[in-house]
């Protein structure tokens, strides 16, 4: 697996990052870690509020014995934790409380990539970014980063970082994957020109790029992901995605697939690695044999007609204002 550089940072990361949400016990999640690493995989990302705690704990047992400094370990903040009324949020008394956990339930030193998980509304955005500028000072983290923010609380946050001298962003975890490529509006060329590396959540989209929905289908495959979704969250997801613009992007996928013997996992993710921007796609693997089949997307490339293809499929009308500004950035005033 490549190693390439987080943004413009000098930190190495390997191509895919390896998400740690769906761990559910050491066996399973420690046979994941196995695969990852020794497949020469380096970058893992986890988060507080994962299974309450215990995803960072299954990884902080397997960290134990191994060198701890060929690994860049990514974790988030912001979720809640408890009962009480600051269990929660990005206020300083609890991005504070909360990176000392994670710090335990890791058994480590220091975290390498910090990352807001989303943006509180309810805590000034300069009492968030001191904190974390602190952290970094104090040795407890190494980098900092965002996650689920618009372009203007983005920019708004690298505006006062640079400004008051603190530490920057240098890494967003968004949503971006062949079903929804809303970050290429704005958050993705924004990412390019501040120098703030991309590493997506599910790009896979909770299971509908692996080849288990088909034309024909009238409800989600039972056990699936987006099955446990719909009934722990109650919402119907299935009559979100039930819809031409869906089995279009589907179908191009699974001729792709067919054609260059790949699965759609594969061509899903590579499509994603391959985009201008990107650094690390973050693969959620239950099990060690669907660590397997994501591997497979590296080490190749897809050749331009198949890119096009795919790019043709996911293609959605523009809203405004990026439709009449895209289509006037192509006609010229001067006439000539």
């Amino acid at each position: 697996m490549k190693q390439i550089n987080l943004g413009r940072t000098g930190v190495r990361v390997s191509e895919l990052c390896l998400g740690t949400m769906a761990f559910a016990d050491d066996a399973g999640g420690h046979r994941v870690l196995d695969a990852f690493t020794e497949a020469g995989g380096t970058f893992i990302d986890t988060a507080d509020m994962y299974a309450g705690g215990a995803s960072e704990e299954i990884l902080g047992r397997w960290l134990k014995g191994r060198r701890r400094d060929g690994l860049v370990i990514a974790t988030k903040v912001w979720g809640r934790m408890g009962d009480a009324p600051n269990d929660g949020g990005l206020s300083r008394k609890h991005v504070l409380a909360a990176v000392e956990a994670s710090l335990r339930r890791l058994g480590t030193d220091y975290i390498d990539l910090y990352q807001t998980h989303i943006w509180d509304p309810t805590t000034p955005v300069e009492e968030t970014l001191a904190t974390l500028d602190t952290l970094v000072a104090s040795g407890k983290v190494r980098y900092v980063g965002a996650s689920n923010v618009t372009p203007s609380q983005l920019q708004r946050s690298l505006d006062l970082q640079r400004a008051r001298g603190w530490e920057p962003y240098v890494c967003l975890q968004p949503l971006y994957n062949l079903l929804r490529r809303e970050l290429e509006w704005e958050l993705l060329p924004q990412c390019e020109e501040q120098g703030v590396a991309v590493i997506p959540w599910s790009p896979l989209a909770g299971g509908w790029l692996t080849g288990k929905y088909r034309r024909g289908m009238t409800s989600v495959p039972a056990g699936s992901r987006e099955a446990r979704f719909q009934e722990q969250s109650g919402r119907e997801g299935w009559r979100e995605r039930d819809a031409e613009e869906t089995w279009q992007v589907l179908d191009a996928l699974y001729e792709v697939a067919g054609e260059t013997g790949r699965t759609p996992s594969q061509i899903a993710l590579r499509w994603l690695m391959e985009r201008p921007g990107v650094t690390a796609p973050i693969i959620g693997a239950r099990t060690a044999e669907q660590l397997t089949e994501n591997l497979g997307a590296v080490g190749w490339e897809l050749s331009a007609e198949h890119r096009a293809r795919l790019d043709a499929a996911s293609e959605r009308p523009l809203p405004y204002p990026y439709e009449m500004l895209a289509r006037l950035s192509h006609h010229d005033p001067g006439g000539s």
